[in-house]
C-alpha cells in the first residue's frame, strides 16, 4: 500500500540522498551545501510548499517536492511539482502514479488550484505525467538565475 507522508526536519537524512541522486541523475549542478541548505528551508517553513515522502509498507521508497507559487489565472495559489523520486528498484510497481493521485488531496488541503511540472521531452517519466492529465502548457518556461 502506496502513502504520503509530511516531510520535517527530521527526515531530512532520509529525503537528502534521494534529492543528490535525483540531481546527479538530471545532470543538475548543485554542491551537497547549497542543496541541502534548500532542502532545510523547505522543510522547516511550510509556507515554501512541502516534501512528501513516498511510502510502500511504511517504508520511505521515494519523494515529491511541491512549491508554492500564485497566480490570478488560476484563482490563487499554484503548486510547482519540482521534484519526483522513486527509488530505482522501486520504479514500474505503480509507486510514481500513486504518488500524484495521493497528492491532489495533500495539495487541495492546502487550497491548492493547479499544480504544474517541467519535464524534459525524452524523459520516460512523461508517460506517467500524461497518463496522470497533465498536459503541454502553451507557454514556455523561460529561466533567469538571480
Amino acid at each position: 500500500m502506496f502513502a504520503l507522508r509530511l516531510a520535517t526536519l527530521a527526515d531530512l537524512p532520509e529525503v537528502f540522498p534521494r534529492t543528490r541522486r535525483l540531481n546527479d541523475h538530471e545532470g543538475i549542478g548543485i554542491s551537497d551545501e547549497r542543496l541541502e541548505n534548500g532542502l532545510r528551508a523547505l522543510l522547516g517553513n511550510p509556507g515554501f510548499g512541502g516534501c512528501w515522502l513516498v511510502t510502500r509498507d511504511s517504508e520511505a521508497i521515494g519523494y515529491a517536492i511541491v512549491t508554492f507559487g500564485f497566480d490570478l489565472e488560476f484563482g490563487g495559489r499554484e503548486g510547482w511539482l519540482t521534484e519526483l523520486w522513486i527509488d530505482a528498484d522501486q520504479r514500474a510497481h505503480g509507486a510514481g502514479t500513486a504518488a500524484l493521485k495521493l497528492l491532489e488531496d495533500e495539495l487541495r488541503a492546502r487550497d491548492v488550484q493547479a499544480l504544474h511540472l517541467q519535464v524534459r521531452k525524452e524523459n520516460p517519466a512523461m508517460r506517467l505525467y500524461q497518463r496522470a492529465g497533465f498536459k503541454a502548457s502553451p507557454r514556455v518556461v523561460m529561466t533567469r538565475l538571480l
